[in-house]
């Protein structure tokens, strides 16, 4: 096609499409609203004929009917970020501290759960990948759902029930795990937000579940006297559904623009989804403002302690303005109500000091001066629930969180329940097994903070995200170091086997008496509250143990120094 040709279509296109939708007016946004369908296939591609201003076009005109309400949501962002104390500039915001809250934390709960929990295949990114022709999840759709010209996302929202959520437990169990604090997923990627809002029609409070579920999670989650924080991937938002532009879908009928936004063609010219210097996707002001619209109201309406996002917040059309600009008005709004915020970012969305630090699926190989955060799940292969996936233990886990609490690092851990709003067993079970490790030894965690080293031992991790498929296994020789004020807690990994000589020792070479200001006083087993007889000499510390493991998983001893 040629590009005159492509642009004369493109024109004729847009104003069609812009005709009808001002003939069903603002109540097209909602599928069963609309009662009449345009004269031409609505669910045709488009990737071939829209150009990215025409494709916002349609998406602004789908979400008209809250211009207003957005207007004033980005008139009080203005004046909360005029009131201070943080400035909507990067040189502002670096000077943000961690709140002493979050430091001592160390171990959260992440949770993803929505509309793609509900076919419970391939992963979280089910909406996305659906549309995809030739891709698993494409073919599942097919020939479980059929095409998604005629069943798309929209349609499983219906199906979306949530019969089994019962926010109460979910917020039990997460405090017998031992989370201090919990961060619910308000909206992925698809757009489906899991909270009830003034800027969206295609919400769980009225749609679906009909509940606000985000809402109800934050009153019984700071009723089991944790913190609440939530995520919000909207960001992505801007390009997720780009599948559904070249294939025949609903993706491409305006009436549902508001579900699938802007769904502009993803333009990616580098290595991989990270590499945001070479992502040249379209994004539009109106499409930021809209998001800065709408992730303050989550700020406004729930007032979460935590704010967490994915890394697409690091795009260029991100960094100049918008992002500062919420960064700003959602510290100074917790700086108003006395409560230290926190926002966590990935990769190079934030400067150095401006936010926390989050290593998605990985881990950090020393300590670092300010608190850090790695977020990974319990199942390996999604982040939401599916059928088939395998889970890691609670030992693995454990050593992970602890290896992330010797370098100044909080663990958010994910579970994903399933669509219709319980929590897998193994889940469960995994979580409860955690529980019972930190009821015994979490002095040794909870407001901690490192020591001069991290620990010591052969095992080494992987720096850097996605490495935690990489983990090996740790040895009796491995051990992880905290402190809290004048006691140091030396976290064993692993338990000794019997020597020749019928003696069971561990040696901790790290606490050599030229290492520590004062002699070893007292050493104590925290799984049973024993002494330990020890010797300290110039190769370390010399602890006499059981034959058998005292506890599980991993062993924390507790020692005094003169």
């Amino acid at each position: 096609m040629s590009a005159s040709r492509h642009r004369r279509l493109s024109a004729m296109t847009v104003a069609s499409v812009l005709t009808t939708m001002a003939a069903f007016g603002p109540a097209c946004v909602h599928a069963q609203t609309a009662s009449v369908a345009p004269a031409a296939d609505p669910t045709a591609p488009t990737a071939a004929t829209l150009s990215p201003a025409e494709i916002d076009a349609i998406w602004r005109q789908s979400v008209s009917k809250f211009d207003g309400e957005r207007a004033r949501v980005l008139r009080q962002v203005q004046a909360g970020v005029a009131a201070g104390p943080f400035r909507a500039d990067w040189t502002s915001l670096q000077g943000y501290k961690t709140p002493q809250w979050y430091a001592d934390a160390k171990f959260g709960i992440f949770v993803h759960w929505g509309v793609f929990s509900l076919p419970a295949f391939g992963n979280e990114w089910y909406s996305r990948e659906m549309y995809q022709a030739g891709s698993k999840p494409h073919e599942h759709h097919l020939a479980t759902y059929g095409s998604p010209a005629v069943f798309g996302y929209k349609d499983l929202i219906a199906r979306f029930k949530a019969e089994r959520f019962d926010p109460k437990a979910w917020a039990r169990l997460f405090a017998q795990a031992g989370a201090r604090y919990v961060v619910p997923v308000a909206e992925h990627h698809d757009g489906f937000a899991m909270y009830r809002s003034r800027l969206s029609d295609w919400t769980a409070a009225t749609m679906g579940p009909q509940r606000d579920v985000l809402g109800e999670l934050a009153k019984a989650i700071r009723a089991e006297g944790m913190r609440f924080g939530t995520s919000s991937h909207r960001a992505e938002h801007d390009w997720f559904f780009d599948g559904g532009r070249r294939i025949a879908s609903d993706v491409n009928d305006p009436r549902y623009a508001a579900l699938y936004g802007p769904a502009q063609l993803r333009e990616l010219h580098g290595k991989d989804d990270g590499d945001l210097p070479h992502d040249w996707t379209y994004v539009s002001q109106a499409w930021l403002d809209d998001w800065l619209a709408r992730t303050a109201e989550l700020v406004d309406t729930y007032k979460p302690d935590l704010m967490y996002f994915d890394w697409w917040i690091g795009h260029a059309s991100m960094r100049a303005h918008t992002m500062p600009s919420f960064a700003a008005y959602y510290y100074n709004q917790g700086a108003r109500r006395g409560e230290a915020t926190v926002i966590d970012f990935k990769l190079d969305a934030f400067p150095q000091g401006a936010g926390t630090y989050d290593v998605e699926r990985g881990q950090m190989v020393g300590i670092q001066p300010q608190t850090w955060q790695t977020d990974t799940s319990i199942s390996n292969a999604s982040w939401g629930y599916i059928d088939g996936d395998t889970y890691k233990p609670a030992g693995q886990l454990l050593h992970q969180l602890i290896d992330v609490v010797s370098k100044n690092g909080n663990l958010l851990l994910n579970i994903g329940p399933r669509g219709d709003g319980s929590i897998p067993e193994p889940a469960r079970d995994i979580l409860l097994e955690m529980g019972e490790w930190l009821k015994l030894n979490g002095e040794a965690i909870y407001g901690s903070r490192p020591w001069t080293r991290f620990g010591e031992g052969p095992t080494e991790v992987v720096g850097g995200t996605f490495q935690d498929r990489n983990a090996k296994p740790y040895t009796p020789e491995d051990f992880r170091f905290t402190t809290q004020g004048p006691v140091l807690y030396a976290i064993g990994l692993g338990w000794p086997a019997a020597r020749d000589d019928g003696r069971q020792e561990l040696l901790i070479r790290s606490l050599a008496p030229s290492a520590l200001a004062a002699p070893v006083k007292r050493v104590t087993l925290l799984a049973d509250r024993s002494d330990i007889p020890f010797t300290q000499d110039a190769a370390g510390l010399h602890l006499r143990v059981p034959k058998d493991p005292v506890g599980r998983h991993a062993y924390v001893f507790k020692i005094e120094s003169r």
